[in-house]
């Protein structure tokens, strides 16, 4: 009887022990969207849009492929975060990314994007439905130092009217500075 006691004793401090890092990370839920890139040449105008420099830090909500951190460091030389749930996409984009040749200033990570912290982004960049932009609005206003720069494609924040707005090829863009109204 004693040694079980010893024994469970042992395994309780030693799952105490287990750093963090080494732990199970809870299941992510399933895509709210499906994944449909963003054209080069609106990656290219929303960077531009959020002008976009060697100081920032440029988070990609729903990164998929990793078009846009990428083409942030390439061009830009700014540093890179993408976030997107599916596992498939990030392994797309980890492979875009040796491709790229900045994987010293990208990194992508599968988390749910309503619950990473987004905290250090200075521009954040956005291809999702206007019901997620609109869900996602308060974290964003909550996380975000004045000031960031927010960019949709396709899709607006309903009453919170964009400061810019610029048509690429027939796709609308969007621009606001945190705080949000």
């Amino acid at each position: 009887m004693k040694l079980r006691i010893c024994v469970l004793s042992l395994a309780m401090l030693a799952a105490l022990i287990v750093p963090a890092s080494a732990q199970t990370p809870a299941p992510l839920r399933s895509p709210d969207v499906i994944f449909v890139p963003t054209p080069q040449e609106v990656v290219d105008a929303m960077l531009k849009l959020a002008k976009v420099g060697a100081n920032d830090i440029v988070y990609d909500l729903g990164s998929g492929d990793g078009r846009t951190p990428i083409t942030a460091a390439k061009t830009y030389g700014a540093r890179g975060v993408g976030i997107d749930i599916d596992p498939q996409r990030i392994k797309e984009a980890m492979e875009n990314l040796k491709t790229a040749g900045v994987g010293d200033k990208v990194r992508f990570l599968n988390q749910d994007l309503f619950t990473s912290n987004i905290s250090e982004a200075t521009v954040v960049t956005l291809y999702l439905l206007p019901s997620l932009n609109l869900k996602l609005l308060p974290k964003l206003n909550a996380e975000l130092k004045p000031g960031t720069r927010i960019v949709s494609h396709a899709f607006d924040m309903g009453d919170a009217k964009p400061q810019q707005t610029m048509n690429v090829n027939g796709r609308t863009i969007y621009l606001w500075t945190i705080p949000i109204k």
